[in-house]
């Protein structure tokens, strides 16, 4: 995220809370501006940033209490046949949301579309949660998944707006703390919550856990002045959004065919990628497919990592209890390892004493990241202990937790004020299309080998780690060319 070396940007500071006096900056007559802290609980910025830090713990907490609850809420609903729907229409509407977000933020700043995006995720999780059928479940999550969108974009914004330059490493590291604990425990807890009381509860009781957090936003939003409208007309509005509409079917598409087998499986992910291929670069920076130096690459790094670790993620625990007999506990602990080694690379990156610049940094995360998945794919072999997959995966988490943060940093620094919403849109999309894709790509290259055993797993560690690669190769073209 940080560090030394600054790439060329065509954004000036933007407007951030008042700042007390640094005792340790430097005299200068001439020019004696306070120094901004650089503690993101300083008094200023405390209220703001727990109320920030609190609210994605808990859309961390949602996405993976859900993921653990819905077998049993698909049972219940008697929707079994609509489960891998229930997803796939949430993260549909994620992609409208987040192109919604980007334009919304850009033409009246982040404040409004953040409370709305805030207030369309809690509505969806009261629908859900009351939901008499499955139908009704997936109304509400897509509900969800719309104010998610919007919510995750002008989240990203604020905090552009809201904190000087030096503070936003620090800010995204701790978005990816935020994860370690539900990562963790949130399994756990929502299954006693199945298992001992409802699944209801699971989605009502999010409401009443974001309010205090909400609260403190409104606090640390007393004063400060992040909504500078910009200028962005209705038809280019109305394009992005065009654009997102056809992007979110595919993907939807894509979620769909993932369940399919056969021919129709094969003409539906094609005929999805190829809306994905058709929409979405048109959302994402010029430059982007092809890695344009500066914003473009950090865009499409930003895809390239997310996807390469969740191709490799997804199938870790299958992979270890399928073939190397692990129980699903043990199996899921390698994944914590991850987590955690996540939060640690976020926290590394983040230290203001490191002197990696910035394509260094992104160079060796994303090396740390092909020698995780590699590692973990040497567990196939049953001479290689099973303690050196966890080793392997720690490794991967290590990686993205130096990566992740950066590619928000310098999209910010990389973004005119009056295009800040559009390119965090534009890194979201990245991600969760990218991701999506590769996914739906590997399962069913994952399903049509199955029957061989060992052998299904190698295309997808093989396809995840050149990913990677590919990544560390293009790291410097993170770096806009120089004036």
């Amino acid at each position: 995220m940080k560090l030394q070396s600054h790439p060329v940007t065509t954004t000036s500071e933007p407007p951030a809370l008042a700042a007390p006096d640094d005792p340790n900056a430097p005299a200068d007559d001439s020019a004696p501006a306070p120094a901004a802290p650089v503690r993101i609980f300083a008094r200023p910025y405390r209220s703001l940033s727990i109320g920030s830090i609190a609210l994605a713990a808990l859309v961390a907490y949602e996405a993976l209490a859900v993921s653990t609850a819905m077998p049993s809420v698909a049972r219940s609903l008697d929707g079994v046949a609509l489960y891998a729907l229930a997803f796939g229409g949430t993260m549909a509407a994620s992609v409208v949301g987040m192109a919604i977000g980007g334009v919304w933020n850009d033409r009246r700043g982040p404040v409004r579309p953040m409370w709305i995006g805030l207030a369309l995720f809690l509505v969806g999780l009261l629908i859900a949660g009351a939901a008499t059928n499955m139908w009704s479940l997936i109304g509400g999550r897509v509900v969800q998944g719309l104010g998610g969108g919007v919510f995750n974009v002008s989240l990203y914004v604020l905090v552009g707006r809201a904190f000087p330059e030096a503070m936003r490493p620090k800010m995204f590291a701790a978005f990816a703390a935020a994860w370690v604990v539900p990562s963790i425990v949130g399994p756990a807890i929502t299954g006693v919550i199945v298992e001992h009381a409802s699944w209801r509860l699971v989605f009502l009781g999010m409401p009443l856990l974001a309010i205090p957090a909400s609260l403190l936003i409104r606090q640390g939003l007393r004063g400060t002045d992040t909504d500078v409208p910009g200028e962005v007309s209705r038809r280019d509005a109305a394009r992005r959004i065009g654009w997102a509409l056809a992007a979110g079917t595919g993907a939807a598409l894509l979620q769909y065919g993932g369940q399919l087998r056969g021919v129709l499986a094969v003409v539906t992910l094609v005929a999805a990628l190829g809306v994905i291929a058709a929409a979405v670069p048109r959302l994402l920076p010029r430059g982007t497919v092809r890695f344009g130096r500066g914003l473009p690459t950090v865009v499409a790094m930003r895809g390239v990592a997310a996807s390469a670790f969740a191709a490799a993620d997804v199938f870790v625990p299958l992979m270890l209890s399928k073939e190397r007999g692990l129980s699903p506990s043990l199996a899921g602990l390698t994944l914590t390892v991850g987590a955690v080694f996540w939060s640690t690379g976020s926290w590394l990156q983040a230290r203001p004493n490191l002197r990696l610049g910035r394509p260094a940094l992104m160079r060796l995360g994303m090396i740390s990241l092909t020698v995780g998945i590699a590692i973990v794919a040497l567990a196939l072999v049953p001479a290689v202990p099973v303690v050196v997959a966890m080793a392997g995966w720690s490794f991967a988490g290590l990686g993205m937790g130096l990566v992740y943060p950066l590619f928000s940093v310098l999209t910010l620094e990389m973004s005119p004020t009056s295009e800040q919403g559009a390119n965090s849109a534009a890194l979201q999309l990245a991600d969760a299309v990218g991701t999506a894709s590769l996914l739906a790509v590997t399962g069913s290259v994952f399903a049509a080998l199955l029957s061989h055993g060992t052998i299904a797993f190698v295309p997808i560690y093989a396809v995840a780690a050149g990913l990677a690669l590919i990544g560390a190769l293009g790291a410097h073209r993170i770096v806009p060319k120089a004036a």
